[in-house]
């Protein structure tokens, strides 16, 4: 099979910004990565993120990547206490983690303007979303600078915050043993701008080759 027209792009030539549309809109669709975090004079934050993955599982261990122009408290909030949950979107929290996505003033509890209920867990004092799913308590255990310094005030950074994870709360529903029910989970993924996917209306299987 030919190969179809294409139109190649040097990232050089072009402007952060746009590669940042560009890319975002093919990686796709990304898991949203919901961080509770909490300042040092106790204020609790609530913001989704798409630049965010799991990438190890003993222990579990996640990325998320703040951008460093416009950066929000997340960032702020995890370099002072080192602790923060992950909480998953799924269609029954989709509107409120959009709400969380609001540009607040720092002294404005995210989960109070999303109607959520901060829950504050014996092992981690980042709140969680007590209507999610499921939560990660999490630690921060290294921040990367990553991508260019900023030039001309254009966006071209942000932050790698690795974070370990030693404990989780989910859904009794949603729990088969040691696997997850993907069609009870209803999972929300992440594409471009306003787009987004409900994994529960287009799951699939494809089995692995032997």
């Amino acid at each position: 099979m030919a190969e179809e027209a294409k139109t190649t792009i040097a990232f050089n030539d072009i402007p952060a910004h746009h590669a940042y549309t560009i890319g975002s809109g093919l990686i796709v669709p990304r898991p949203i990565g919901w961080l509770g975090t909490v300042s040092a004079d106790g204020i609790a934050n609530l913001a989704p993120y798409s630049f965010f993955n799991m990438v190890a599982n003993n222990p579990p261990t996640f990325v998320v990547a703040p951008m460093l122009v416009g950066r929000k408290d997340s960032l702020d909030n995890m370099e002072a206490t080192r602790v923060c949950t992950v909480n998953v979107v799924t269609d029954e929290t989709f509107a409120a983690m959009n709400a969380s996505a609001a540009t607040v003033d720092a002294d404005v509890d995210e989960f109070e303007h999303a109607g959520l209920t901060a829950v504050v867990s014996d092992g981690c004092p980042a709140p969680r979303v007590a209507e999610a799913t499921a939560n990660f308590e999490c630690r921060v255990v290294d921040m990367i600078p990553v991508g260019r310094p900023l030039e001309e005030g254009r966006p071209g950074s942000g932050m790698l915050v690795i974070l370990e994870s030693d404990r989780l709360h989910v859904a009794d529903r949603v729990l088969d043993g040691h696997h997850i029910d993907q069609a009870e989970l209803k999972a929300i993924g992440r594409h471009a701008g306003a787009w987004y996917n409900r994994t529960a209306d287009a799951l699939t299987t494809l089995d692995r080759p032997e």
